[in-house]
């Protein structure tokens, strides 16, 4: 695992991000979700590595093999950790690919910093641009439905997740695509991660408004989405983000659920890589 130093520090320590970087050619940046780490893409990495690419994963602070830091767990910092890998790797011509919460890396990072180092944009499953419903976002989640998530890790983590990864890949609807050997794999993953990263991140990507920063994003962007995902359902996010974002492309994959990168992963991987041969 290699790891860089970011540009915040606790105690003194600058914060770490492990992360992994295969292949050569044009760079593929994959940000994972909540609660998960970078090993999610394990279905990508081999796939995207054969096909020509550079894949570089991380894992968010909190999360995986990063730093576990206290603070730092809104969208600001984390664009900034992101930003620290791209310049500490010298990435050009970069694609970032962002599932779920890293959908708000992806808007934030493009919002705060441009898109000099940036070719294209996929906001996968992703939380953009904004979850909560308010009275200029009708249609939203209510707040209860977060503070919700957060008493249930607050009482019980491990017993939230393990009822939050079977609806992650809709298991029942999917037992032919998914194990139940792997819903247990990302029960054990997000375990691994910081509860107080875990119960922090819940508020950035439930609350944090990134209309402004997609509403500013001008090159080539991919909606892709699972048109039966009930974590962040197509209506709340992925749509309003099409409509928001000028010239997106958007792609729907049928009968997919929140988790597509495991149950519909070949679907995935050939959108993706349409999108980016496009």
């Amino acid at each position: 695992m290699n790891y860089i130093k970011t540009n915040d520090s606790e105690k003194g320590n600058p914060v770490k991000l492990a992360y992994q970087d295969f292949g050569e050619g044009q760079p593929i940046v994959f940000i994972h979700g909540w609660p998960l780490s970078q090993k999610m893409w394990e279905y990508q990495i081999p796939f995207f590595v054969n096909k020509g690419f550079r894949v570089i994963t991380y894992d968010r602070r909190g999360f995986g093999q990063s730093d576990q830091p206290w603070n730092g767990y809104d969208y600001n910092q984390m664009a900034s950790d992101l930003n620290e890998l791209i310049l500490n790797l010298d990435l050009k011509n970069v694609i970032l690919v962002g599932f779920s919460m890293g959908g708000g890396e992806v808007a934030r990072y493009l919002g705060n910093y441009g898109n000099e180092r940036i070719e294209k944009a996929v906001f996968m499953s992703s939380i953009a641009p904004f979850m909560l419903e308010t009275e200029s976002n009708p249609n939203g989640v209510d707040s209860s439905v977060f503070d919700g998530m957060k008493e249930g890790i607050s009482n019980d983590r491990a017993d939230f997740f393990s009822g939050f990864g079977r609806n992650f890949v809709a298991i029942e609807k999917n037992k032919d695509r998914v194990s139940e050997a792997q819903v247990q794999w990302n029960w054990n993953i997000a375990l691994s991660a910081s509860r107080k990263a875990t119960l922090d991140c819940i508020d950035a990507f439930g609350k944090t408004d990134l209309r402004k920063d997609c509403k500013g994003i001008t090159i080539p962007t991919l909606i892709l989405h699972g048109d039966d995902d009930a974590i962040v359902p197509f209506e709340v996010s992925g749509k309003k983000a099409h409509q928001l974002i000028n010239n997106s492309e958007l792609k729907l994959i049928e009968g997919a659920p929140h988790g597509l990168t495991f149950t519909h992963h070949q679907e995935v991987n050939q959108s993706l890589l349409d999108f980016i041969n496009a």
